[in-house]
């Protein structure tokens, strides 16, 4: 029986519905993508803080008998824990960091005519020029864009609490209703699909802690050869510039660059030799962290192919800056789980 062109047409209305409605979907995602990767790092802190609220759940220290903490209450000892150990390192880091900065804002100014005179003898400056002719120039003819700048910076910097604001509230929920979120996700799935589908998220949760141990093993190790290296070089303050650099660590691509500013910075206080050393170390430790350090751990740790966490870093920081190069590692071995799964489900071929 021959077939009439008519009959194709619910498929082709069908296929046009379809291709529009994608269309339509992948560009509110994209208008709401600073939402969505909000939702997407709450959602990867509350699967990897998952294990130790469960670990803190299971403790006894309350009097209520029996019965484990709460686990509202098991979510705030964790958070009040990040946030007392947060403050703890601001009050060991800010103190010597004023006194340093105050001993080289009076170094400053001689600091300043000896690197003059030297690009002076260079040929590269062909007169000495006063800060306040540094000042006056900056606030005359490019005055507007300096105002501009500062508020944009301003602006950026109150959008960045209150992202890290959201992130915390929306982790705490997340935390307090993953077994419900559990639940109504594995509802979507047909009844003899769960089992599986339940096993691949158990499996999706062991990768993202273990990449959030990762991390902060990372930063351990950061900063344990940031204290012996500083302090080989004779670098004053050299335990709390060590801190420093652990936390940049937690900061891809930018984090160990900020980090070592205030290291140059103590450096240039004692002399210029001391700071060329000091920006040698941070060169050569990054390069080693890079490309042999993070591959190796996150391998150990998460169990991703290093060659794939250098690309999943290269293209996460190149698509999405800072945010991609921080989600890269714990997306590739979510990726990696769903891989494996599709692999399992497919029928072997005859």
């Amino acid at each position: 029986m021959a077939t009439h062109p008519s009959d194709y047409k619910p498929l082709i209305l069908w296929t046009i519905a379809m291709a529009v409605l994608a269309v339509i979907l992948v560009w509110t995602a994209y208008m709401a993508r600073g939402i969505l990767l909000l939702l997407y790092v709450s959602a990867l802190l509350a699967v990897g803080f998952s294990p130790i609220v469960r670990v803190i759940e299971r403790q006894k220290a309350l009097p209520i008998g029996t019965r484990r903490f709460p686990r509202w209450l098991a979510i705030l000892v964790l958070y009040l824990g990040i946030l007392g150990t947060l403050a703890l390192m601001i009050a060991l880091v800010v103190p010597p960091l004023v006194d340093q900065a105050q001993a080289l804002a009076k170094e400053l100014p001689a600091l300043i005519a000896r690197g003059q005179e030297f690009l002076i003898e260079k040929g590269i400056l062909t007169q000495r020029v006063s800060g306040q002719e540094v000042l006056e120039h900056a606030t005359g003819a490019r005055g507007g864009q300096a105002v501009g700048t500062v508020f944009s910076a301003l602006v950026g910097l109150v959008g960045g609490i209150f992202g890290l604001l959201t992130i915390l509230i929306l982790t705490f929920y997340f935390l307090v209703e993953a077994g419900s979120l559990r639940r109504t996700l594995l509802q979507v799935f047909p009844v003899g699909s769960r089992p599986r589908v339940d096993a691949m998220l158990r499996a999706i949760m062991t990768k993202v802690s273990a990449w959030l141990g990762g991390q902060l093993l990372l930063a351990g190790i950061i900063g344990s050869t940031s204290a012996i290296g500083l302090w080989a070089l004779g670098i004053p303050f050299f335990y709390v510039l060590a801190l420093i650099s652990a936390i940049g660590e937690l900061i891809p691509i930018v984090g160990p660059i900020i980090a070592a500013i205030p290291a140059v910075a103590v450096a240039a206080t004692v002399s210029w030799n001391k700071v060329l050393l000091v920006i040698g170390f941070f060169v050569v430790q990054q390069q080693l962290e890079n490309h042999a350090l993070v591959p190796k751990v996150m391998q150990r740790q998460v169990g991703v192919n290093p060659v794939a966490v250098i690309v999943a870093l290269l293209l996460g920081g190149n698509l999405m800056g800072i945010p991609g190069a921080i989600l890269a590692v714990p997306t590739i071995a979510i990726l990696q789980v769903l891989f494996t799964e599709w692999l399992s489900t497919r029928e072997p071929e005859a």
